[in-house]
C-alpha cells in the first residue's frame, strides 16, 4: 500500500501502480464510475469541515484496487455524537478508516490528515501540531490495549519530526509531543527514515544531528530536488510495528506531480 498528499490533484489514473490499497490525504472527488473501492462513499458528501467548497472540496480517503483484499469501511461520526458506535472525529475529513481484510487476518488503515491552523495572537501564527492532537484523540476509540489491535496511521501531519524550524527549541518540544502521545497510545513511528528515502542534500542546518529523516514534501520553489521537510509519517499499533517496511519514494524520478511524495508501505 502507499500513502499519498496528492495536493488536491485527479491522479486516479496513476494509482493503480502495484498498491493493493492507498491511503490518501488532501483527495478530490473521483469521477463518477471510476470502478474501485473508495471510502468514504462519495455519494455521502465529499469535503473536509472548514474548507471551501469548490476546488478546496479535498478529504481524506482510503481506496482498495485489488481484487486480493476485502475493505470494510469504519464509519465516523461528529465528536459530540457519543451515542453513535462510530469512531468520533473532531474534524470531519480529516480521518478515514476501514478494516481489510487480507490473507486471513484484519488490518485497521487510517488515512490522516493535520490541517493548518491560525493563532489568536497578532501574529496569526500558522501551527499544525494541535490538528495532530485532535487526531490521536480520534484515534483513541480504536485503541483500548496496544495488542489487541493492529493498526497502520499514515498521512501529511504538517509538523516535524522532533526538532522545530530553523532549530527552535519551543516547537521542537510541541512536535516531540505527538509522537511522545502516539507512543504512550500504542502507535510505534515506523517511517519514513534513511536509508529508506532520499536525505536531502546539503544537509539542512536544522536537522539534529544523527537524524534519519528524510523529506516528503517540497515547496514550488525548491521541487524535488531541493526537498528538506518530513511532513508524513506512518505509525503502527505495536502488535504489527515489526512487520511494517516504510519507504519514501522521494527520488527526483519518481517523486510524482504532488508537492508531497508517496510512502510506500508493506506489511510482511
Amino acid at each position: 500500500m502507499c500513502s499519498w498528499n496528492v495536493n488536491g490533484l485527479a491522479i486516479w489514473d496513476e494509482l493503480g501502480a502495484g498498491y493493493d490499497l492507498v491511503l490518501l490525504q488532501e483527495a478530490p472527488e473521483p469521477p463518477p464510475g471510476w470502478g474501485h473501492v473508495v471510502v468514504p462513499d462519495p455519494e455521502g458528501g465529499w469535503a473536509t469541515a472548514g474548507w471551501l467548497p469548490g476546488r478546496w472540496s479535498r478529504r481524506t480517503a482510503v481506496i482498495g484496487l485489488s481484487d486480493r483484499i476485502d475493505i470494510t469501511p469504519r464509519e465516523t461520526t461528529s465528536v459530540g455524537n457519543l451515542e453513535h458506535v462510530a469512531i468520533p472525529v473532531s474534524r470531519p475529513g480529516t480521518l478515514t478508516a476501514a478494516d481489510v481484510h487480507v490473507d486471513g487476518e484484519t488490518i485497521t488503515v487510517v488515512s490522516v490528515y493535520g490541517g493548518w491552523e491560525r493563532s489568536a495572537d497578532p501574529g496569526r501564527t500558522l501551527y499544525a501540531d494541535a490538528a495532530a492532537h485532535r487526531l490521536l484523540s480520534d484515534l483513541s476509540s480504536l485503541i483500548t490495549h496496544p495488542e489487541r489491535h493492529q493498526l497502520i496511521v499514515a498521512g501529511d501531519l504538517n509538523i516535524l519530526h522532533r526538532y522545530g524550524e530553523r532549530g527552535d527549541p519551543y516547537w521542537a518540544a510541541r512536535y516531540t509531543s505527538v509522537f511522545d502521545r502516539a507512543a504512550a497510545l500504542g502507535l510505534e513511528f515506523v517511517g519514513p527514515q534513511a536509508p529508506h528515502g532520499r536525505q536531502a542534500h546539503p544537509r539542512p542546518a536544522e536537522l539534529p544531528a544523527g537524524s534519519r529523516d528524510v523529506p516528503t514534501f517540497h515547496t514550488p520553489s525548491q521541487g524535488p530536488a531541493g526537498a528538506t521537510r518530513p511532513l508524513d509519517f506512518v505509525f503502527a499499533s505495536v502488535s504489527v510495528a515489526d512487520r511494517v517496511r516504510v519507504r519514501a519514494l522521494n527520488e527526483v524520478a519518481a517523486w510524482g506531480p504532488s508537492d508531497h511524495c508517496r510512502i510506500s508501505i508493506e506489511l510482511e
